[in-house]
């Protein structure tokens, strides 16, 4: 696991898109796993910025989604249907024939994460894979105690995440899905690279969890420990409690293979 360290959200979220935008650059038929959530919106709109200024080509690419609710129609201001097209598909210049995201809505919800399962197999599996983490240690909505074998399935959303929703949904306990779609973490562990994204310091505490902690079901997002190529990319504030913090900082503004996301 590399971790990497910028200083604040805005340079740690212009790096993650500029790390996407050179696996398109580098293979345009990359197969991208894209995650939503209000972390994600500052990577996509840098991604648009690029796509605009560089003319970063999205054509070829073949993108697949971490997740979904349950029982949110795509046109539903809070599916992540919604989210998607509203902060990137909408915005870039993607073939919609690419775009591969969970059917919240399926009649028979097992067989659509079964589909989704053999599409990315399809596919020639998820080149990378961004994530976000959850309070509660959560990557998708795998959340404590899913097997870290797990694959595409229907999940109950734990309590806590349910509270961190709630003011998406005007606070209406009634509007908050109980139930989502997911990657299960054996999915998400065979892309060929993962890349999470932690911002902001009341992330500090579950990523050093993450990072210094042991790998167990109770904490999802350790499995990630065992990926051969993951990277973290956390701002100084998350990265606060991290017991290396200060080796991950000198790597990242030394190491010659970060030379180009180093952001004045």
């Amino acid at each position: 696991m590399q971790v990497v360290t910028p200083d604040n959200r805005e340079k740690a979220t212009l790096l993650v898109a500029r790390f996407i935008a050179r696996e398109i650059k580098g293979k345009p038929q990359v197969v991208l796993g894209l995650a939503s959530g209000r972390t994600m919106e500052a990577v996509y709109r840098n991604l648009v910025e690029i796509h605009q200024k560089e003319k970063l080509d999205f054509s070829q690419c073949q993108t697949f989604n971490l997740d979904e609710y349950v029982g949110l129609p795509p046109e539903n201001e809070h599916s992540y249907h919604f989210y998607m097209t509203k902060h990137l598909f909408s915005k870039v210049n993607i073939d919609l024939c690419h775009v591969h995201l969970l059917n919240g809505m399926a009649k028979d919800l097992k067989a659509e994460c079964q589909s989704y399962e053999k599409l990315i197999q399809e596919c020639g599996g998820i080149d990378l894979q961004l994530l976000g983490i959850g309070l509660n240690g959560h990557i998708g909505f795998n959340e404590p105690y899913s097997s870290l074998s797990s694959r595409t399935r229907k999940v109950a959303l734990a309590s806590p995440t349910i509270a961190q929703n709630k003011s998406q949904f005007g606070n209406d306990e009634e509007m908050i899905p109980k139930w989502a779609l997911t990657m299960g973490i054996g999915t998400i562990l065979e892309a060929r690279c993962c890349i999470l994204l932690a911002t902001g310091i009341e992330k500090a505490e579950i990523l050093a969890k993450m990072v210094d902690g042991p790998v167990k079901a109770a904490l999802p997002a350790s499995a990630l420990q065992v990926h051969p190529n993951c990277i973290v990319i956390a701002d100084e504030a998350a990265a606060s409690q991290l017991q290396s913090k200060d080796d991950f900082k000198w790597i990242f503004e030394n190491d010659p293979e970060w030379e180009e996301f180093r952001i004045k």
